[in-house]
């Protein structure tokens, strides 16, 4: 019933390092000035920053959601036990 995501993440991983290292060697070639070069490293590295804080709160939401989800299912497995076991014993 549980999901296994670690293919998942292994894939998201290897495409974010092979973009941030395509970055890199793109910035290396390319001819532009140190300052402007700095300037778009800083302005890209912000914008990743930004991404990651948005991952990491749709990555919270969806565990908030699950969590909910499963803690429900429990409960009602114990309720659905406990009527069970309580017609066994009227019986």
């Amino acid at each position: 019933m549980s999901r296994d995501n670690s293919g998942a993440g292994s894939v998201m991983l290897a495409f974010m390092v092979g973009a941030i290292t395509g970055a890199a060697v793109a910035l290396l070639f390319a001819p532009a000035t140190g300052e402007e070069t700095r300037d778009f490293i800083g302005q890209k590295a912000r914008e990743g920053r930004d991404k990651a804080k948005d991952a990491v709160e749709q990555g919270r939401e969806f565990y908030q959601r699950n969590r909910e989800g499963v803690t429900t299912a429990i409960e009602r497995g114990r309720e659905a036990f406990q009527q069970a076991r309580e017609r066994g014993e009227q019986a």
